[in-house]
């Protein structure tokens, strides 16, 4: 959608959070650092603080996804916390439904649901994790069942199967992906879609036009009348724009090391990688970071601003990786002031509050 004659349309921002280890840190200090981000987060205004499910990871602290978030929720008032995602192939679906239907029981109508496929993680360590295989037919299946668990008894009056703590509590559902195959499921079960563009940005264009033109509002499993768009952008805000770009070193030492499979903490900022990156490492890079807005306040803005345009979203969720986690918080607070009020979630998603 074009910008209006008032000015770019702004829509709701939110926060995907993986606690990031800090090289010199350990994960209890992480996990602090995640906390105090998340309450900053609640008081500028951001709309949803996320957490995403990564196993075996020396950068990330976020194994335990839905133990991290209901810390999370208790230590904000606002804001609304969820998984981005749970990989739900890991795991039993009635152990997840049991597991954010007491986080809704606990803290109401402020839970997400985001779902996934992919094992978040190596592939020893996923054959370890793993209970199913993630196929699309029986990965859909598995969503809608959590759908049902999710609703009030009487619109399943002969289910066998109980979410107790749970039922009734109308968690609201998200789709992630990062190809056709998550468009796929979203648009056929009527669910708000969240596109990892912030590292797998390719198939972007692709899967939001199959989401759009196949979404299916009558299905049983339908939470949102038409399709909902969320997409990932790196960001990064500073008061130069060399000082952002010197900061992101940071990041793309940390994906040139997941790629080579020899991810570890996230290590301080040295200029010299803007100087000296091996081209290979650079490309490569660039292919997984191109979806960002690294400058200083006013660019980040205006790089947020092109993306909702160019792909027509509904919300943009953020992810920020420096060494400093100040700096980190630093950044969403330029961003924050620089975008002017944030706008909150119109009622796209069930959120009635728990009885």
């Amino acid at each position: 959608m074009s910008s209006s004659t008032t000015g770019p349309r702004r829509v709701p921002l939110s926060i995907l959070d993986l606690a990031p280890v800090s090289e010199g840190a350990d994960a209890a200090q992480a996990l602090r650092d995640s906390t105090e981000l998340a309450r900053l987060a609640d008081d500028l205004g951001y709309a949803r603080f996320w957490m995403a499910e990564h196993h075996g990871s020396r950068t990330f602290a976020s194994s335990a996804t839905s133990v991290l978030l209901a810390h999370i929720a208790a230590a904000t008032r606002r804001i609304r916390v969820g998984s981005g995602g749970v990989m739900l192939p890991n795991h039993a679906p009635l152990m997840v439904a049991e597991h954010y239907g007491t986080l809704a029981t606990l803290y109401g109508p402020r839970i997400d649901l985001g779902l996934g496929r992919a094992p978040g993680t190596d592939p020893t360590t996923a054959a370890a994790l793993r209970r199913s295989t993630g196929q699309l037919d029986s990965f859909a299946q598995d969503v809608a069942d959590l759908a049902t668990w999710f609703g009030p008894r009487e619109e399943a009056p002969g289910l066998r199967v109980r979410a107790l703590p749970g039922e009734g509590t109308r968690v609201p559902l998200w789709m992630l992906g990062s190809s056709l195959g998550g468009a796929s499921v979203a648009a056929a079960l009527g669910l708000p879609f969240a596109f990892a563009s912030h590292f797998a940005p390719d198939q972007l264009t692709q899967a939001l036009a199959y989401y759009r033109e196949n979404f299916d509002a009558s299905a049983p499993t339908a939470q949102v009348d038409r399709p909902y768009v969320m997409a990932g952008i790196n960001v990064l805000a500073a008061p130069t724009t060399r000082e952002a770009e010197v900061l992101r070193t940071s990041s793309i030492v940390m994906a040139a090391q997941i790629r080579s499979g020899n991810a570890g903490p996230i290590v301080p900022p040295d200029e010299a990688v803007l100087e000296n990156l091996d081209p290979r490492i650079g490309q490569l890079v660039e292919s997984l970071q191109q979806v960002r807005a690294v400058g200083t306040p006013d660019e980040v803005v205006a790089g947020i601003d092109a993306f909702v345009a160019q792909h027509d979203l509904d919300e943009v969720i953020t992810t920020t990786y420096t060494w400093d986690p100040a700096l980190r918080r630093r950044s969403y607070e330029l961003l924050a002031q620089a975008y002017g009020p944030l706008p909150q979630p119109t009622a796209t998603v069930p959120t009635e509050a728990v009885a």
